[in-house]
């Protein structure tokens, strides 16, 4: 499946990524630490394990850093 995240396109193993939960730890990012757009709609955490990935999607994917 080929899907584009941050304007990169990326191949993954459809099997292995179904969801947008899925999705993050294949990219080993922090669920906890990241802000998920998918086909232009805000994905909620609650949602992430319900969202699912299909081949073309698009995300915008954004890293939360903490600071002063």
């Amino acid at each position: 499946m080929r899907i584009t995240i941050n304007g990169e396109a990326h191949d993954l193993d459809a099997s292995s990524v179904d969801t947008v939960s899925a999705l993050l730890t294949a990219l080993s990012l922090p669920a906890e630490r990241v802000a998920i757009e998918h086909n232009g709609a805000i994905v909620r955490r609650p949602e992430r394990a319900q969202t699912l990935v299909h081949d073309g999607d698009v995300f915008e994917i954004v890293t939360l850093v903490g600071g002063g």
